[in-house]
């Protein structure tokens, strides 16, 4: 069974990198995973290091259509985050960025603000 109707095949070096990033997470990533995993908040379902189209998903809860992004200083301003977004909302998702910093030192805050964006979905 397909994770999302809108899922199409993902090729096999794009599947075994995610598989890479979920065996090597940053330290944000990992903090992050804990707080998400196994229906922990709120019981919602997130995974982790999606491949989705083109694109590797750092959280994605299906169900709600959000995707979370933990990013590091490489991504300030990237234009290739605003491509990846544009296109993420073109398939119906909404996209929640945090900072490192953020996700390890304020992790109340961020998942208050995920709370609120699940509400709104």
């Amino acid at each position: 069974m397909p994770r999302d109707p809108s899922h199409r095949p993902i090729a096999p070096p794009l599947r075994q990198f995610a598989r890479k990033m979920r065996h090597e997470p940053t330290d944000a990533e990992r903090a992050m995973w804990r707080l998400l995993r196994d229906r922990r908040l709120s019981t919602f379902k997130f995974r982790r290091q999606e491949p989705f189209k083109n694109y590797i998903l750092d959280f994605v809860c299906f169900e709600k259509r959000l995707v979370i992004e933990i990013d590091g200083s490489q991504h300030a301003e990237s234009q290739g985050d605003a491509t990846r977004d544009a296109a993420l909302s073109a398939a119906g998702f909404a996209i929640a960025r945090y900072w490192n910093n953020e996700v390890l030192q304020q992790p109340a805050a961020v998942l208050e603000d995920i709370l609120a964006k699940l509400a709104t979905r």
